[in-house]
């Protein structure tokens, strides 16, 4: 006689987090916290209510790990841009241009940042969420000063120069740019701004074309 598998109870796994979450963080972008419904996050998906509370708990725990997986992605993304073999100058324009492409994208016109743009909204009275914005916020100051504070000991920016309080400028660019290409502003107008950040923060003017 030959013994039957039991039969397996749940959700099978045949999804892929990832691909779930990446899916899960563009709904949410779009429409925001609020106003995204249970049911637009498993159209998105692709997996019902029982599947999705299966995997991630309820909405709101859904978002914080969208946050934390766009924080994730976000990291990776700077670690490249501000890769220390190049010159400052060059890296605080490679993290921009990437900012760049991914805040002017979207099909419904450019998006900004993420966390900027959903973030923002709920921290105001949910600490979690606070706390996670906070987080990833205190990541980019400290991703930027390690490579501003590097380029300084390499002898590429002034010794009076502040790594800290650089960081933060390079910081509250990449912020501003996040809203102001929601709110419509050119890549050109924004390719202004990213220009005269990096002039001010690395102390010259741009080497001519």
């Amino acid at each position: 006689m030959v013994q039957k598998e039991p039969r397996r109870r749940g959700r099978p796994r045949a999804y892929d987090p990832d691909i779930a979450l990446a899916r899960v963080i563009e709904s949410f972008w779009k429409t925001g916290y609020s106003a995204t419904s249970l049911d637009d996050l498993s159209e998105a998906t692709g997996m019902n209510r029982p599947s999705l509370y299966g995997a991630f708990g309820d909405k709101h725990d859904l978002y914080l790990k969208a946050l934390a997986q766009y924080w994730e992605l976000s990291r990776a993304t700077m670690r490249e841009a501000l890769a220390y073999d190049r010159p400052l100058r060059e890296a605080l324009q490679r993290v921009y241009g990437k900012a760049l492409s991914s805040y002017l994208s979207g099909k419904n016109g450019p998006r900004g940042c993420f966390a900027i743009s959903t973030a923002t909204t709920e921290a105001v009275h949910d600490a979690a969420v606070r706390r996670a914005l906070a987080q990833g916020l205190r990541e980019i100051d400290e991703a930027f000063e390690a490579r501003i504070r590097f380029a300084q000991e390499r002898g590429d920016l002034r010794r009076g120069a502040d790594p800290a309080a650089l960081a933060m400028l390079a910081a509250a660019v990449l912020h501003t740019l996040a809203l102001r290409s929601r709110a419509g502003a050119s890549r050109a107008a924004l390719q202004a701004i990213v220009d005269a950040a990096v002039d001010l923060i690395c102390g010259s003017s741009r080497p001519p074309s």
